[in-house]
C-alpha cells in the first residue's frame, strides 16, 4: 500500500447511507415479528420476519457495493446512522417517547460520524 491519501468517494458513501437506512426499515419489521414470539419460537417465521430479513440482506448488498471504493474506517461507522432512522421509525410506527437522553446518545453518535467522516 502506498503512503498516499485513499480518497473515499460520494458514491460510496450514499451507498451506505442508503443501506443504513434500508436496514433501518428491516428493523421495524423485524420488531413486528417479534410481538408474535408469545406464542413460542415457532411463530418467528412470518411475512414481518421475512421482509426484516429480506430488507437487511439488501442493506447488506449496499455495504459491499459503498466500502468496496473507500476506506473502512470512514464509512462503516456510517452504519450507525441506522440509529437515527430507528429513532425516528420507533416514534412513527412504534409510538415510542423521544426522551432528552435519547436525543443526547443520537447526537454523540452524529458527532462521532462526522469526526470519523473528516479523516477521509
Amino acid at each position: 500500500m502506498t503512503s498516499a491519501m485513499i480518497y473515499t468517494p460520494l458514491s460510496s458513501i450514499l451507498l451506505v447511507l442508503t443501506g443504513s437506512f434500508i436496514g433501518s426499515i428491516g428493523m421495524v419489521f423485524l420488531k413486528k415479528a417479534s410481538k408474535d414470539l408469545h406464542q413460542g419460537f415457532l411463530h418467528i417465521v412470518s411475512v414481518n420476519a421475512a421482509v426484516g430479513v429480506a430488507l437487511f440482506l439488501i442493506s447488506s448488498v449496499f455495504y459491499l457495493a459503498g466500502i468496496r471504493n473507500g476506506q473502512l474506517s470512514v464509512l462503516y461507522p456510517m452504519v450507525s446512522l441506522s440509529y437515527v432512522w430507528a429513532l425516528f421509525w420507533a416514534r412513527l410506527v412504534f409510538n415510542e417517547p423521544l426522551t432528552k437522553q435519547k436525543f443526547a446518545g443520537l447526537g454523540l453518535v452524529l458527532v462521532g460520524v462526522f469526526f470519523l467522516g473528516l479523516g477521509s
